[in-house]
């Protein structure tokens, strides 16, 4: 495919995904989701015995901080975003030191890879540089984020396959604006009670190209002359179907990246319950789906033991307000799964000391069915060689401090 031409669409528009971002449709979409992503805190952990910790190593500065010593994570992150919504792939080379460490990533402009499998099985990566000539990496040496893709290669474009929706919404900006630069729109026409002399029809010509016509001039006061009337007319119907077409491209085009329609400022049905919910299902299926490319990408490519992993955290994205958020800490706080630890990181909050920040709550009045109340305390007690008495307020609770929850 040529870059910079692209595939015409039925509508007559060149589509490829450097001329899909003239649409402020299409724009709004890799903006939102790429910005999204990009944004979100990205940690990497270690697995310990059925737990999790948290890990600062170099791999963790690469990808929280910067890649490399020329671009910052959230640039790198967005701009890999935007290549694998765009052209169904996001690509980095991995750069190693002499020793086989990890010393930095480098992203890969998509539409100079080509992706081909060797006799041994493995991929091979063949890059085109800017001044042409060509180099070919390994698979170990490429953090390759793939789409949906057909031959388990490579991803395959959105913008090529939805290519007649986009070519539409190109088409029918280009028409606008062609109509408001180019046409004459004076909101009405013009009657003579009989035939237009020579000279009142080459003034009224004259006024009308010099005048009249343009964007600018749209509306302006029209002088006539010899008894001629001027009579306002609506909107035609065809422009009445242009607005409603542009509408409906506006509408495929965020269908196409799923993307609620509130997120890139088309409002038209929005209402406060609505929004809430759809940006809670942006979160869950639009979002999350790449946020597993990611994870797994980077554990395949860039972690050797087993015990690394990397994950985002979208606890931000899908805070409710806080009291709701409060209400469902008290909760998790009283029952015994929510520590003040968990509440406080899940609040970006500074960790207390473990011996008062790590207990976990026990309700007095927990019973195993079809035993006395408190019964289940009162066995845990014993277990543990301590009082099995129960004081009788059922409604209080014991501080119990316990591991892996």
């Amino acid at each position: 495919m040529d870059v910079l031409g692209g595939s015409k669409s039925i509508a007559g528009a060149s589509v490829n995904e450097q001329t899909a971002m003239r649409s402020t449709a299409v724009l709004s979409c890799v903006r939102v989701i790429s910005e999204t992503l990009a944004s979100l805190p990205l940690n990497i952990y270690k697995s310990t015995k059925g737990s999790k910790d948290k890990v600062d190593n170099v791999i963790y500065e690469l990808l929280h901080n910067a890649p490399n010593p020329y671009t910052t994570s959230f640039n790198f992150r967005e701009v890999m975003q935007s290549n694998l919504l765009l052209y169904g792939n996001a690509y980095a080379e991995i750069d190693y030191d002499s020793n086989g460490n990890i010393v930095a990533l480098w992203h890969i402009p998509a539409w100079r890879v080509q992706v081909y499998k060797a006799r041994d099985g493995d991929l091979v990566y063949k890059i085109t540089l800017e001044d042409g000539t060509e180099k070919t990496l390994q698979s170990y040496r490429v953090l390759h984020i793939a789409g949906l893709r057909y031959n388990g290669l490579m991803g395959f474009s959105p913008i090529q396959v939805a290519r007649e929706s986009i070519g539409l919404a190109l088409a029918t900006e280009e028409f606008g604006s062609r109509f408001f630069g180019q046409g004459t729109n004076v909101g009405g026409v013009v009657e003579h009670p009989s035939a237009l002399g020579e000279k009142a029809y080459k003034n009224l010509k004259e006024s009308l190209n010099e005048t009249y016509a343009g964007l600018g001039n749209s509306h302006r006061l029209l002088l006539l002359e010899e008894g001629m009337k001027y009579s306002r007319s609506g909107i035609p119907p065809n422009d009445a179907q242009f607005i409603e077409s542009r509408k409906f491209q506006i509408e495929e085009i965020a269908r196409i990246f799923r993307v609620p329609l509130h997120m890139i400022g088309h409002l038209e049905h929005a209402t406060f319950s609505n929004i809430e919910h759809q940006s809670i299902e942006f979160v869950v299926h639009t979002i999350r789906p790449y946020l597993v490319r990611w994870e797994q990408a980077i554990k395949m490519k860039l972690f050797k033991a087993t015990k690394y992993y990397a994950e985002f955290n979208v606890e931000g994205l899908l805070r409710g307000d806080v009291k709701s958020r409060y209400d469902a800490y008290a909760v998790g706080r009283q029952w015994g799964w929510l520590s003040v630890n968990d509440i406080r990181e899940k609040e970006n909050m500074a960790k207390l000391p473990t011996d008062v920040g790590d207990k976990y709550l026990t309700p007095l009045n927990m019973t195993i069915l079809g035993e006395p109340k408190g019964s289940f305390l009162n066995a845990k007690n014993t277990d543990e060689g301590g009082d099995d008495s129960d004081d009788g307020n059922g409604d209080t609770s014991l501080q119990n401090s316990r591991d892996g929850t």
